[in-house]
């Protein structure tokens, strides 16, 4: 068996290419910083590693990571890759806007299109798409960031209805967490209220729900409490909420 993760050299990806190689599964790690890439793959000699350096924030970088894997059979894909911006829509850098969007968005959609036409044909795979708890609501201050997560969880959740609907074994799923502790705060600059997560537990759950065909995934009691809640909370209401739990490290 054989994974593909994105965003593997820190983080959640990282964590979760060192569970799957402690469950014996050959990897494909994708990231920008190679460097780190090499250091997980000395790391990780129980299985095959291969490491491909890659700015998955263009799609001809997206189309030359599926091209170099071609030949071999990636049995899980795992797209990652992605990071925040914090502040206000108004002051946000529109360029680094883009760039999360072509992230988090058209990359996933990209390596998603690509690599599940050769599941489909052979009915056997698993996409894991890491969204976040930010796809259930808006999130001002952390504005277009939630945006990208929406898009990931609704674009999820229609693969796996219409999976269902021509009954192919191929899993779709969403990984829905809260704050995690890994880079992502440091790289959005922003700080939550809510106490983050550990990486490595969020990592092993996620890949074990995944491979369970678990389509929503929702660590920690508090987010899967908060998703239920939602349902009762005017609008407005939730975007006051939202404004409050996470803000600026710098002003």
């Amino acid at each position: 068996m054989r994974a593909l993760v994105t965003g593997a050299s820190s983080g959640i990806g990282r964590d979760m290419a060192r569970y799957l190689a402690q469950l014996g599964w050959d990897l494909v790690v994708v990231a920008r910083r190679t460097d780190r890439l090499e250091t997980l793959k000395k790391e990780l000699n129980n299985v095959d590693v291969m490491c491909i350096g890659a700015d998955l924030s263009d799609v001809e970088e997206c189309k030359r990571v599926y091209d170099m894997t071609a030949h071999l059979q990636i049995d899980m894909l795992i797209n990652n890759a992605g990071f925040g911006l914090a502040g206000e829509f108004v002051d946000t850098d529109l360029d680094v806007e883009l760039k999360m969007i072509d992230t988090n968005i058209v990359a996933l959609h990209v390596l998603t299109k690509l690599y599940i036409k050769d599941f489909v044909k052979r009915d056997s795979g698993i996409i894991l798409n890491v969204a976040s708890s930010a796809a259930f609501m808006s999130g001002p201050l952390l504005n277009t960031y939630y945006a990208t997560k929406n898009y990931v969880l609704r674009l999820t959740e229609a693969i796996y209805q219409e999976l269902k609907e021509r009954k192919s074994k191929v899993r779709v799923c969403a990984l829905c967490p809260g704050p995690i502790k890994t880079e992502f705060l440091d790289v959005a600059d922003v700080k939550f209220v809510i106490k983050g997560l550990e990486s490595e537990k969020v990592a092993k759950l996620a890949v074990d729900k995944a491979l369970r065909g678990k389509l929503i995934i929702i660590p920690g009691f508090m987010m899967k409490a908060g998703k239920f809640l939602l349902r009762f909370i005017p609008e407005k209401m939730m975007l006051w909420v939202s404004y409050r739990i996470q803000h600026k490290k710098r002003k």
